[in-house]
């Protein structure tokens, strides 16, 4: 745990001026997980090197719904959860990274006339930092560990 905390302290970004620009939608079935898309830094990328190494010792290759959170509503893991997770340091990182922020699952057909909507684009710097155990669509289910960054 010291390693991770080290490589956050080791950092300065509540300075970073992020700049959200569009919209993205996943759809799947009926519903769509819906969020705002974040450009990419040199920065930003550079901390997510340095986290993946921190926590490589920890990580599996593989893993089942056993590992996600579920709850009476929503009690199974979808296979597409699983299958994006467990490809997502080789195939979702570096370059092919896109920083995002999660706002939530809906009807396809909102987030179709969300995604129609012109975007205001807006700059974010982050505040804090967090781990969360994933349910579906790789949503933050439950907090594990958080951390308020220091300007």
């Amino acid at each position: 745990m010291l390693l991770r905390v080290r490589v956050l302290a080791d950092e300065k970004v509540t300075s970073w001026k992020l700049k959200a620009f569009k919209y993205y939608c996943i759809p799947w079935k009926d519903i769509g997980l819906g969020g705002i898309v974040v450009e990419p830094t040199d920065d930003l990328l550079r901390l997510q090197q340095e986290l993946i190494d921190a926590v490589a010792p920890f990580t599996e290759k593989t893993g089942t719904a056993a590992a996600y959170v579920t709850t009476p509503e929503d009690p199974e893991i979808n296979q597409p959860t699983i299958d994006y997770v467990a490809a997502f340091v080789p195939e979702a990182t570096g370059k092919k990274f896109n920083p995002h922020v999660t706002i939530g699952i809906a009807p396809q057909d909102y987030l179709k006339e969300m995604l129609a909507e012109p975007f205001d684009v807006f700059t974010l710097s982050p505040a804090s930092a967090s781990v969360y155990q994933l349910g579906n669509f790789g949503t933050a289910r439950k907090e594990l560990k958080a951390w308020d960054l220091k300007p």
